[in-house]
């Protein structure tokens, strides 16, 4: 993605949100390198993190079946071991759905081991190729609306509802936000949701509040959302997943944290 088209998507617009406790108790302190407060909206969330983190390119990716690959191979793993394990399958040149089920389930073990659960993610790896080419394909599978591809692909062993939505979002590039527990940590610090929502009713939680900042910012239609959601929600995962891992950890970083001045959970 280009800057050129995420610099049109900063929105700091002010919309109430409805806030749910946060799961950390409330310690205020001074804010060491962000002294501008921001609105507690998910566009001016985004904004800050933008300005902070810079674009991130996400997917790392050449062509999209690599993309859902890349999505299959890192669940319950960090993305240097899947990165690691790509490159292995090109070297080997089986990146690629027809190659994948022409190898032995042991031999296609083999080149993903870095990407742990080799075994694993081999058999739900070679499910999917079935499927994949079973279905006629990228370009038939890109024929068919978000709802019904996203049933299709969660139908397909080892595919739950984050691995189906990285693949619908990064690589058919549609309007379908990624929850991850990266994303649960951030919202429910900021009191944007509860600490246990799940995963369905976060993602549409943050589709309906990001479309109704949206169309209020845009002054546009349902057509115009719609399409400046796909890179914007492109951006938006990668960022929450940098901040993350930057500041918002597991035991949090808040000294160093961009968003500390509105978030209720700050230590």
């Amino acid at each position: 993605m280009s800057d050129g088209r995420l610099k049109h998507l900063r929105f700091p617009v002010e919309v109430p949100l409805t806030p749910h406790p946060s799961p950390l108790t409330h310690h205020p302190s001074p804010i060491t390198h962000y002294p501008s407060p921001v609105p507690r909206t998910f566009l001016a969330i985004f904004d800050r993190l933008l300005a902070v983190h810079g674009p991130q390119h996400w997917w790392p990716g050449e062509t999209p079946f690599e993309v859902m690959v890349g999505a299959i191979l890192t669940q319950n793993t960090a993305w240097s071991n899947v990165e690691r394990a790509i490159a292995r399958l090109k070297g080997q040149g089986a990146l690629d759905p027809e190659r994948l089920l022409a190898a032995a389930p042991a031999t296609v073990a083999d080149w993903i081991r870095s990407a742990g659960y080799f075994n694993v993610k081999a058999r739900r790896l070679r499910n999917f190729c079935h499927w994949y080419l079973g279905q006629g394909g990228y370009d038939a599978l890109a024929r068919r609306e978000t709802g019904a591809l996203r049933r299709d692909l969660l139908s397909v062993n080892g595919v739950g509802p984050e691995t189906a939505d990285d693949i619908l979002l990064y690589a058919f590039e549609r309007p379908v936000f990624v929850i991850d527990a990266y994303t649960r940590r951030l919202f429910s610090r900021l009191g944007l949701c509860a600490p246990d929502a799940g995963y369905e009713p976060l993602r549409a939680t943050l589709e309906r509040g990001l479309a109704h900042e949206l169309a209020r910012a845009r002054g546009a239609g349902r057509k115009a959302w719609k399409r400046d959601c796909v890179p914007l929600y492109n951006e938006y995962h990668a960022l929450i997943v940098a901040h993350a891992k930057r500041s918002c950890r597991t035991r949090p970083q808040c000294r160093d944290c961009c968003l500390a001045g509105v978030c209720p959970g700050r230590r």
